[in-house]
């Protein structure tokens, strides 16, 4: 089959590599009928993520149609048009049963699992991102194995076309948690670092939440003017602006936002975020998004951090964490426990995740679409590729 593989710091190519096949009783084999570009697999393409190895298949968001089946599948069979979260829980340990499936005990077998040496517990297995993560072959292909299938296979209501339900796999969830996580209200203020994908998401789901004011900070203007023309967001260019918060701040009646949202990361512009070990009490990450974000929060209020980090980070800001009376949440997403009410928001028209789309590509141009939007080319904000 073709699958896109990583052979070295921004070298991806479209190879042929052997079928995947069905290894045990709960798997299925998925022929991929779409796959995305995440702005998290700009991480592995730019070198910045440790473990990653040459011919390593990308792609975490994906879906398509059940090819095989294990003798133990029962929740799809062949033919069904299904959507795979990005995060492989098994749905039986001890979190999967607390409905915190990204940190299913079981699923992560790869190098990920050394971590537990220094008694940080491993997180669960994602696809095609990196050994410290399972080393499990990613959707950026024209099939996929997928485990624990009765658990990590959503079947398709009828009537939804593949670009609506898509970002079910990863960014839509990952939007929806940052707003929960945010504790987002009605008629509640809001700001969010990341003009990305999983910020446009969050935007998309702090909307639906209620929030009455919306602050969108970033440095690309073709993102910005997107998201005011389609969320009616306040948009502040990061470039122009040498302190949104204190911006925000004066908007916001003296006070701050009663929620604010990191979706940026520790490749922050500037910031280096390099993770070059394994040993995450010495690696070093990005800080300018969540200093801001600490800056921009009312007293009382809610930091969310959707944006990926990794080690230390440096000179964070305790004495104001704690001086603010602030409460932070973070992490991978759940995504199972989000999935079926988000498929009913998009059902229903609340939600349309697919405008975000700019570029559609076949999986043979995947790695023409990652130089795309790593440079940001032709105001690239999301790319879907067909097999």
């Amino acid at each position: 089959m073709k699958a896109l593989t990583y052979h070295g710091s921004r070298d991806v190519r479209v190879d042929n590599v052997d079928d995947p096949s069905l290894q045990n009783e709960e798997d299925i084999i998925l022929r991929v009928t779409a796959t995305a570009i995440c702005g998290s697999d700009l991480h592995l393409y730019r070198g910045s993520m440790p473990t990653v190895e040459s011919g390593d298949i990308f792609g975490h968001e994906f879906m398509g149609v059940v090819e095989d089946a294990g003798s133990a599948v029962s929740s799809v069979k062949k033919g069904d048009r299904v959507v795979i979260p990005f995060v492989i829980s098994c749905g039986s340990c001890f979190f999967c049963q607390m409905s915190l499936y990204a940190a299913c005990e079981t699923t992560n077998t790869g190098a990920g699992g050394a971590l537990n040496k220094k008694s940080i517990p491993a997180p669960a297995a994602l696809f095609g991102f990196s050994h410290m993560y399972g080393g499990v072959p990613g959707g950026q292909a024209e099939y996929v194995r997928v485990p624990y299938a009765n658990t990590n296979a959503f079947k398709i209501p009828d009537g939804l076309d593949d670009e609506q339900v898509l970002f079910m796999s990863d960014i839509l969830p990952t939007g929806y948690q940052a707003a929960v996580n945010a504790n987002v209200q009605k008629g509640h203020s809001v700001a969010i670092y990341g003009a990305g994908p999983v910020g446009l998401m969050t935007v998309a789901c702090a909307r639906l939440m209620g929030a009455e004011k919306i602050f969108l900070v970033d440095r690309e203007q073709y993102r910005l003017d997107f998201a005011k023309k389609t969320y009616a967001v306040e948009i502040i260019n990061l470039d122009k602006d040498e302190d949104p918060a204190e911006t925000i701040i004066k908007e916001s009646g003296g006070r701050g936002v009663d929620s604010v949202i990191d979706a940026v990361g520790y490749e922050a512009v500037g910031h280096g975020g390099k993770m070059p070990t394994l040993d995450h009490f010495k690696v070093e990450s990005s800080d300018i998004a969540l200093h801001q974000c600490l800056a921009a929060v009312r007293r009382g209020g809610t930091v969310s951090v959707p944006g990926i980090y990794a080690g230390a980070i440096d000179g964070f800001l305790m004495g104001d964490f704690f001086d603010k009376g602030l409460a932070m949440r973070g992490g991978q997403t759940h995504v199972h426990s989000f999935l079926p009410k988000l498929l009913e928001y998009v059902q229903k028209g609340e939600l349309k995740p697919e405008v975000i789309i700019s570029h559609r590509l076949k999986l043979d141009q995947a790695a023409e679409g990652y130089k795309m939007f790593d440079e940001k080319q032709d105001e690239c904000r999301k790319i879907v590729m067909t097999p």
